[in-house]
């Protein structure tokens, strides 16, 4: 009778910190099963259990719409003090509140917990496309842009569909030309590429690191400064391929502003422990993710100066907040 209780001591005590672990942990993935919000939730459910730093299971649910905006404003409208959950975010959060589409909350809105890994956009097309390379897509796109259909997990001014505009950009293709099909997350837009759908899906190196070993897809590009190791060192960046585009995707967390700063608190402490340990690194890097750890404070600022980035971005691409 006294397990769990001793349990969840332990934790604490390995903490350093005078709050308990939450009893019911709960992270909440801003989309459908299979994307990258999903492998963020279940890539912190393996971490947090698997170094005993909670006392319960934790549960990863969805809540799909407006690709995280409908999460974003129901933890701020009515979830905002619930000290057990926390909610995935990637970068493409920062470009969505840079251009309005969370509604009237902004990014001061959460408190912003703790990041855990990066992750690179990559331009992917089916194992039979025409398209052997990024220039051949480039191409193709430059001379009948109607006839190439682009696909991603997310609208227009989506962070999977700046990937691509960025790239028709340096190609000189007007990216409002583009033919372009949003998904609601990156498991729909992968489906919808391996039925035929749409010719090219811009989407992130670690969904599709499963899809590549089955030989699948081929990735025409990665947008990262550098070729990644593992796995994906074969492929090369759009930058080898003459296309001045990287495109760094943060994955993390935040919480409901109401959260006392006890509960916020032993969360930070227990992602500071969880990223300090190698067995956490290990799992990272199965789930295609590198390192990339921001916590508390720092993390908070760093929000804030990449949303400022990106609304400058936005304005470039005329698009307009919403």
């Amino acid at each position: 009778m006294f397990a769990k209780p001793l349990i969840a001591l332990a934790a604490t005590l390995a903490l350093g910190i005078a709050h308990a672990a939450p009893e019911k942990p709960e992270c909440i993935a801003p989309a459908k099963p299979g994307g990258g919000f999903d492998l963020t939730c279940k890539l912190a459910q393996s971490g947090l259990q698997d170094a005993k730093l909670l006392e319960a299971p934790m549960r990863v649910t969805y809540m799909p719409g407006g690709i995280g905006a409908v999460a974003y404003n129901t933890v701020i409208a009515n979830r905002p003090d619930e000290g057990g959950t926390i909610v995935a975010y990637s970068g493409g959060s920062f470009l969505n509140l840079a251009i309005g589409k969370f509604g009237k909350y902004t990014e001061d809105d959460v408190k912003w917990l703790a990041a855990v890994g990066a992750d690179y956009g990559a331009i992917i097309v089916r194992a039979d496309s025409p398209y052997q390379n990024l220039k051949d897509l480039i191409e193709a796109t430059r001379k009948t842009p109607a006839k190439v259909v682009f696909g991603a997990g997310g609208s227009v001014g989506s962070q999977d569909w700046m990937k691509s505009a960025l790239i028709a950009r340096e190609a000189g293709v007007d990216p409002k030309s583009m033919r372009y099909v949003a998904f609601e997350g990156g498991g729909e837009a992968i489906t919808a590429l391996m039925g035929g759908h749409v010719h090219a899906y811009s989407g992130d190196a670690s969904e599709v690191q499963g899809h590549l070993k089955g030989g699948r897809i081929r990735v025409l590009a990665i947008l990262s400064p550098e070729r990644l190791p593992g796995d994906l060192a074969g492929i090369p960046t759009a930058i080898e391929q003459g296309y001045n585009v990287d495109w760094t995707i943060t994955r993390g967390f935040y919480m409901g502003p109401k959260v006392s700063d006890a509960e916020y608190q032993w969360w930070v402490a227990a992602f500071e422990k969880l990223q300090a340990s190698p067995e956490f690194d290990k799992l990272r890097a199965e789930r295609g993710l590198f390192p990339y750890n921001l916590t508390g404070a720092r993390l908070t600022e760093s929000v804030k100066q990449k949303v400022a980035s990106y609304k400058q971005l936005a304005t470039e691409f005329g698009l307009t907040a919403q």
